[in-house]
């Protein structure tokens, strides 16, 4: 339950300061938590970023003050952290389908999102398997996706990312060079951001990366090792969803502040009994 009271005080302290400025670092510190284990879990185990949270209560706050009360457009822009009326209607009209100065008329239709609230569900019921292990720096060339956690785009573009590796042609080649097989990186991301960077390369010495690849040094870290069994993407998305919501509320890490790797082993990896692994940095509380 202790998880629980931690991410609800955070959760306390967003809803108390919307109009004043919302700091991911001190929400995190109400959770007793990184500011990057905070962001990262607070994203897996409710499906959307602390950012887009925030974004959304604000727009919904500000929806209700304009239906309700004759307060210019602009003031309420200003009240819930935007920095001009156009920024303000372009973030109002994605979210409500309609600008600002529309949110008067009778029978117009807004959306509404509540305050959040973590509570207790009962997980748990199948074993994880994992495993500890410390390991020194190593190398990874390959390339790099850019893209976004925002409605859920990086689970679209990541498997388009590997589906479009193969068929160009540079994933098998950049394998049959190293004699490895390619594994997915997520790199790290900042707090409070929503863009995050995905790498698919291969673990490699002193290889040279060439023009059109990229090097990433995964640095000194320990690792909590999870075996995903079944068809990818899907048994990976799981299992770091579970990872989230069940194996990090009932120890006593946290998420290290660096890249999470999809280490892919040989086999068909659309079989039901396919097996390959997930590695998540982790810290002691």
């Amino acid at each position: 339950m202790d998880w629980l009271d931690r991410m609800n005080r955070a959760l306390d302290y967003i809803e108390h300061h919307l109009e004043d400025g919302v700091s991911i670092e001190e929400a995190a510190k109400a959770a007793y938590s990184s500011a990057f284990h905070f962001h990262r879990l607070f994203h897996m185990v409710t499906g959307i970023t602390v950012t887009e949270y925030i974004r959304r209560r604000r727009l919904t706050l500000a929806a209700q003050e304009l239906a309700s009360t004759q307060n210019r457009v602009v003031d309420v822009a200003l009240k819930y952290g935007y920095d001009s009326p156009e920024s303000f209607a372009k973030a109002f009209r994605r979210l409500h389908g309609i600008p600002p100065s529309e949110a008067r008329n009778p029978g117009v239709r807004l959306k509404a999102f509540p305050r959040m609230e973590f509570q207790l569900s009962l997980k748990g019921v199948h074993a994880m398997d994992y495993r500890i292990v410390d390991r020194e720096a190593f190398r990874i060339i390959g390339k790099v996706l850019d893209t976004t956690c925002r409605d859920g785009e990086n689970l679209r573009e990541i498997p388009k990312f590997w589906h479009d590796g193969y068929a160009d042609g540079w994933i098998p080649r950049l394998e049959s060079r190293t004699g490895k097989m390619a594994m997915g990186v997520c790199l790290p991301m900042n707090p409070g951001q929503e863009e995050l960077s995905y790498m698919i390369g291969v673990e490699a010495g002193s290889e040279p990366a060439g023009d059109e690849l990229t090097v990433y040094t995964v640095p000194p870290l320990t690792w909590a090792v999870f075996t995903a069994v079944g068809p990818v993407p899907g048994s990976v998305q799981e299992t770091f969803r579970r990872i989230f919501q069940e194996w990090f509320p009932s120890t006593n890490y946290e998420h290290a502040h660096g890249p999470e790797l999809e280490v892919y082993l040989d086999g068909d990896s659309s079989a039901p009994d396919y097996r390959c692994e997930v590695w998540i940095p982790i810290v002691k509380k």
